[in-house]
């Protein structure tokens, strides 16, 4: 067992994501500040999304009340279509404008996307220099080699969370639930990239109970409630549930967390978590690409 990975001895401690995230909006109003000063207007946010399911607009919301908290504009960019092949085009057309227009600095695109709405479409349109949630191939390829780059702000928050839990994160045994391409696999790599030993656990796995027990940090990012409870876990395991589910009307995650906080030695609820965590640091995503922008912007004008 890796140091910080103790045994529980009552209850985990709750990791709650508020307090961390108010430290780092109070850096970024600075910087928002800042840059508004310099350059006349805030940066610029656009939320593009594309249908409007329930998990989805919580999320959104809380992105554009942290926007409007720090200074940001924000603007929620809806992509109608009434199937996949008319909506993949909307949203080719709202990236590209979005990619040409200097006054938005950041761009994300909400997912999953409608069934039959291909990522590829995404991956085709944005512009990589704006695509603050990292999904682009060029900001994937960096994270993958070591590169600075855009990390996604989910997985990024999910490894913020890891280090403020105090587990040593070198050497420990990780399991990760959930592969996708922007939660589960970016995390992999970053805590590779950390030195830890990580298992990316999948709908497939077998016998996922016995790779959970033996991990020291556990990160569920599966989309199904209640899927980790409490006796598949090792004592005194850091637990980040990144879920985001509605349940008989409430949002809950992917973790048991009755179950689970009797055994972890720290862990993450839902809501309250992850979550504000990631929002604060999207807005840090945000500040660097219109500093990057508008230090590119000059370097043309001075030649």
């Amino acid at each position: 067992m890796t140091e910080g990975a103790t045994e529980a001895a009552t209850e985990a401690r709750r990791l709650e994501g508020a307090p961390f995230a108010t430290d780092i909006r109070a850096r970024v109003a600075a910087e928002v500040a800042a840059f508004t000063e310099e350059q006349g207007r805030p940066p610029g946010l656009a939320v593009v999304i594309c249908g409007r399911s329930a998990p989805s607009m919580v999320y959104l919301e809380r992105i554009l009340k942290g926007c409007a908290a720090v200074g940001v504009r924000g603007e929620m960019v809806d992509v109608e279509g009434d199937d996949a092949v008319r909506m993949e085009a909307g949203l080719t057309t709202a990236l590209r404008r979005l990619n040409a227009d200097p006054t938005v600095n950041g761009i994300i695109v909400q997912m999953p996307l409608p069934k039959g709405v291909r990522l590829r479409t995404v991956i085709d349109a944005i512009d990589p220099l704006k695509d603050i949630d990292g999904i682009h191939p060029l900001n994937a390829g960096l994270l993958r080699l070591g590169f600075e780059g855009f990390v996604p702000a989910t997985a990024h928050a999910a490894l913020e969370m890891i280090h403020r839990s105090g587990v040593e994160v070198r050497g420990a045994d990780a399991v990760v639930i959930g592969r996708s391409a922007v939660v589960g696999m970016p995390l992999a790599f970053l805590l590779t990239r950390e030195d830890a030993t990580v298992t990316v656990c999948h709908s497939k796995t077998r016998a996922l109970a016995d790779k959970v027990r033996r991990a020291d940090i556990v990160v569920v990012a599966a989309g199904q409630p209640g899927l980790v409870t409490g006796e598949m876990l090792k004592p005194g395991a850091v637990v980040i549930d990144v879920g985001i589910n509605v349940l008989e009307g409430r949002i809950v995650g992917d973790v048991d967390f009755e179950s689970a906080r009797g055994v972890a030695g720290a862990i993450t609820p839902v809501p309250g978590g992850v979550g504000p965590l990631t929002n604060a640091l999207l807005l840090s995503h945000l500040v660097r690409a219109a500093q990057r922008q508008a230090s590119e912007a000059r370097e043309v004008a001075e030649t």
